[in-house]
Parts: structure tokens; sequence; C-alpha cells
């Protein structure tokens, strides 16, 4: 197998991957790892505190908001906390500190995160009525690697209106996919087979050139767009003229005028691996951590292999 960045990728947290000498379960094999293998970090419990107090302005501001706990609880869980997989922290049964210690004692700084937020709604005397809570007014009291980063912090969480205070601490832990959502590090996970362009029939192709469209980058779909061999390689206008080839398709009444001029041939044994990131991963990071996660399991499984038939 191999695997190449396909030109021009990754785009912010996007990215797409050329995977070649492979077939189709191998390929699918990585999206399922990416989905639910790939560790990661995300709070899983929040401490809330509750009642009624004084500020140091003498005002009473009681600890309710316009959402229960166990929603705020929620939104928490989904909110990216940036992970670093190549210094990780332990899981919690699995943290040599932490591993003999009853459940509701479990977490130290080598197995969690932890964040606190303290919020109040406006003044009394504010022209204000509400102020929103979002999740770039949580710190982070362990490692500043740690904190929101500036692209979630706009993320919101809550509502406070006067006389009312929010303050919680929230404790984040590695985790995968397939025990919950919140620990799943990329969506939109999916693959095609790699083609290639042909230009059969340029005269009848101007079906589709006279309708003026583009590639994403701005080039025009025309018959320049495939040069003197009449093959159009480009892996990103390949995929953009699959695209624009649906307005000279089956339903348009152009499709008979069009006759197949342009037609997509497949490239064995190669395909077009996408996917986006949350952002508590970068996308190369999460392939990476996906492969390592498929060369461990069949490690482990040769080894069991091996001594089973020993």
């Amino acid at each position: 197998m191999k695997t190449e960045i396909v030109e021009g990728w990754p785009q912010g947290h996007e990215i797409r991957i050329l995977i070649s000498e492979t077939d189709a379960s191998q390929v699918n094999a990585i999206r399922r790892a990416l989905i639910a293998d790939v560790p990661k970090l995300a709070i899983t419990r929040v401490d809330f505190s509750q009642g009624v107090t004084q500020d140091n302005k003498g005002e009473v501001v009681e600890s309710v908001n316009v959402l229960p706990d166990e929603v705020l609880a929620h939104r928490l869980a989904m909110i990216p906390i940036p992970t670093n997989l190549k210094e990780p922290l332990y899981y919690p049964n699995e943290c040599p500190k932490c591993i003999d210690v009853v459940e509701r004692d479990k977490g130290c700084p080598v197995c969690q995160v932890l964040y606190t937020l303290s919020a109040r709604g406006p003044a009394s005397d504010a022209d204000e009525e509400f102020r929103t809570v979002y999740a770039g007014d949580i710190t982070t009291i362990s490692d500043p690697e740690y904190d929101i980063r500036d692209e979630h912090k706009s993320i919101p969480l809550t509502v406070l209106a006067k006389g009312q205070f929010l303050e919680f601490y929230a404790f984040a832990v590695l985790g995968r996919g397939r025990d919950h959502a919140k620990w799943s590090p990329a969506s939109a996970v999916g693959f095609q087979p790699h083609r290639v362009a042909v230009l059969n029939k340029p005269k009848k192709a101007s079906v589709l050139f006279d309708l003026g469209l583009t590639t994403t980058d701005g080039t025009p779909i025309n018959a320049k767009l495939f040069g003197k061999d009449k093959r159009l390689t480009n892996i990103n206008h390949v995929m953009d003229l699959e695209k624009a080839l649906h307005q000279v398709g089956e339903g348009t009444g152009r499709e008979t005028a069009f006759d197949d001029a342009i037609t997509l041939e497949t490239v064995d044994g190669s395909y077009i691996f996408s996917y986006e990131t949350d952002g508590s991963l970068s996308p190369v990071d999460a392939f990476n951590a996906a492969l390592d996660e498929l060369k461990n399991r069949f490690n482990n499984l040769s080894e069991d292999l091996t001594s089973a038939l020993a």
C-alpha cells in the first residue's frame, strides 16, 4: 500500500489522500479505524457548583442558566480538546496511579486534563440583560498545551441572565470513538475509486463546455483542461469534473447530444480517501494514528496465532 497527500491538501482540517496498490477492504479498514479507534481527549465529567452565593460586590447570584446541567455537560463533551498523541496520557483504566482506585476517585495529572470556568450574568445595573458564555471562557488548569484552540473559542455554551452564575470543573480523558461519538476525531470519512477523465469527442463535449462551469480553483472546464493527450489526471479537477458531468447526465435533456463525449476510467487498486477532523488532531496525525492502530492490531493477532499454533 502506498499513500500520498493529494496536491493542495490539507485545507484547514480537511484532507484528501491517494491510496494505491491496495483494495477496498483495506481502505475501509482505515476508514473504520479513523472513526472508531484513534484516541483523542474529550470532557467526560463535569462538577457544577450549586446553590446561591454573594459576589465581591455583595450581589446575590444563583447557579442557574437557560440549560439543564445535563445538556450543558453534553455540549462541553463535544468541544474539540487539543490532543497530542506523541506524548499521550494514560487511559483512565490503564493509569498506574489510578488502576486500583475506586471509580469515583479515579483521575490524576497523568490520565486526565482539568478545566474550570467561572462566569456570571450581567451586573444588576448593566444595560444588557444577558451574557453568552463561550468555550473561550474555559481555563486550563493542566498544561497550557491543552488550552481550547482559538478557532473553537467562539462555540457558545449557554446564556446567563442577571443574578445567575456558572461555575464548574471539567475533566477530559482519552477515549475512542467506538465508545462514544465525543471521542471520534473525524467526520465525513469516505473514499471513492481513483479515476482519470478521457476526452473522446471534443465537439460533442461542447455541450458541457458551453455551460461555463469551473473547477473549485477557478479553472474553466473546457478542452484545455485535458491537455494535448486528451486525458485529465489531476485528482482535484477530475473530482470537480465528475460533479459537472451531472449537468449532461441522464434526465437533463443533454445526454443524447453529449453522447459520452467525456468518460471516466477507474485506476485499478487506487482510491481517493477524504475526511475532516474536528480540530483536536491534525488530519495527518489522525491518519497516521489510524494506521498505527491497525498495525498494532495485526501484530497482536499474529502473536496470538503464533502462540495458539505453537
